[in-house]
């Protein structure tokens, strides 16, 4: 197919309460991993475009940081990256995790995506861990919060009804030309895509205020003479002596850990063997200070 040709193409957004399964289900549409995913909130922290490339439609999927009432300059920052979302896409979709019942954030996010000029989908996630009972509960419920255009059901763990998503936004979008190249799953460059493939295992394997303390740069980037070998160095922040103790473990435990869970995602982006060299650094009170969050390129830092 010439790749100059007019179809189906436009940028929908998934905007939502953060652990509400955008950056799960942005992964499981695209296909591959381009989003990281966990339990803490403010874990997205970029706004990332990742595509969905049809014969007949180019869908590219915005998938955006968690709404919520920030505490710092960081949550701040994130906020105001949703709402650039939601003011340059063809269809907005209020995303809402139907395994826990709607709330306030989930009305002040919709109040939000309601004054888009886009056509406007509510997006139920995590069908698969409600009954048809509750899910009929959470839907009517959600749809309380506002007019929507359309409405979809998804479960992104089990794949289910992912076509009918697609399906559902492609409507919407108006004719025009593929964006991006038909083998590019995603605009991210290469360095933040591997800091946050670190900072996903650092996420999965602390708890308590050490999550939202991270941050990761990478700090060289160096592939090997006979291309099958890339060193890669990156540096986590964190904004305590105590939190550093705790990234690092006893005798090095928790480091080597979260660098032997990483080096996969790194090997499979890169297509070589990795070499990872991991350190950590305190920054103290790194986000509430807008230029080290600019530094890590978090919301609208790139």
């Amino acid at each position: 197919m010439d790749p100059n040709a007019v179809v189906r193409s436009g940028f929908v957004a998934l905007v939502g309460r953060p652990n509400a399964g955008k950056s799960t289900l942005t992964n499981a549409l695209v296909g591959v991993k381009v989003a990281i995913t966990s339990n803490t909130p403010q874990t997205t922290r970029h706004r990332l475009r990742a595509v969905i490339d049809l014969e007949d439609a180019q869908i590219v999927i915005v998938d955006t940081p968690g709404m919520h009432k920030p505490q710092d300059a960081l949550g701040e920052e994130l906020n105001r990256s949703s709402m650039l979302a939601l003011s340059d896409v063809d269809v907005a979709c209020l995303v809402i995790d139907a395994s826990v019942k709607v709330g306030k954030g989930d009305k002040w996010v919709a109040h939000r995506v309601l004054e888009s000029s886009a056509k406007k989908v509510l997006v139920l996630t995590k069908a698969d861990l409600v009954s048809q009972e509750e899910m009929a509960d959470r839907l009517h419920f959600a749809q309380t919060l506002g007019e929507f255009d359309d409405v979809v059901v998804v479960s992104a763990v089990e794949g289910f009804n992912l076509g009918g998503f697609v399906e559902t936004v492609k409507r919407y979008l108006p004719d025009g030309p593929r964006y991006f190249p038909r083998d590019m799953p995603t605009d991210q460059p290469l360095g933040v895509m591997l800091a946050e493939f670190i900072r996903e295992k650092v996420l999965r394997n602390t708890r308590d205020e050490v999550p939202h303390a991270i941050g990761v740069e990478i700090e060289d980037l160096e592939a090997s003479a006979d291309g099958e070998h890339t060193t890669v160095q990156a540096i986590i922040y964190v904004e305590r002596e105590s939190q550093k103790g705790i990234i690092i473990g006893k005798g090095g435990e928790m480091i080597r850990r979260i660098g032997t869970e990483a080096r996969g995602d790194l090997e499979r982006l890169l297509g070589t063997k990795v070499f990872l060299d991991l350190r950590v650094k305190v920054k103290k009170d790194w986000r509430r200070d807008a230029s080290q969050i600019r530094r890590f390129g978090y919301g609208e830092g790139l």
